[in-house]
């Protein structure tokens, strides 16, 4: 099996935030407050790293397209805007829950932030899923960066 590099390292930064967000939603259990803001902004750059590749990928490299069976490219797509819903969903709420925990706003960090880990959790698996059906399940389809979409060539 030939893997590409950038999505199967992107996927992992993507599970390591998911991981350090159960990780510090342990320590918070624990009352490991210190311990739990380290781990959460660990989580938080995790995803961003995940991001910057993500996008670098997408604007200089491309997309993949679905290289399954044309009968379940609907569902493929169906899921794939689902994970993306909900990873914009989960980044915005990512962003507000650490902006409230660094402003001492602990009211509305609390309320927000077992609902954000759930959605983060969710993004993940969805993420994994989307890696796996491009890349493991099936081989990729055909890969076209923005520029030269736009550009032509």
């Amino acid at each position: 099996m030939n893997l590409p590099l950038l999505p199967t390292i992107s996927t992992f930064f993507i599970v390591l935030s998911a991981i350090l967000v159960a990780i510090g939603w342990n320590l918070i259990l624990k009352r490991r407050i210190e311990a739990h803001k380290k781990v959460m902004l660990g989580a938080g750059a995790a995803a961003l790293t995940f991001f910057i590749i993500y996008v670098s990928r997408t604007l200089f490299v491309g997309n993949t397209a679905f290289g399954g069976p044309d009968e379940l490219k609907i569902y493929y797509t169906v899921f794939l805007i689902f994970h993306i819903t909900l990873a914009t969903i989960g980044a915005v709420m990512g962003l507000v829950t650490i902006y409230w925990g660094l402003k001492n706003r602990l009211d509305k960090h609390r309320k927000i932030g077992p609902f954000t880990s759930v959605v983060w959790f969710f993004t993940a698996i969805t993420g994994v899923t989307v890696y796996l059906l491009l890349y493991v399940f099936y081989e990729g389809g055909h890969t076209t960066s923005v520029f030269k979409a736009i550009l032509g060539g």
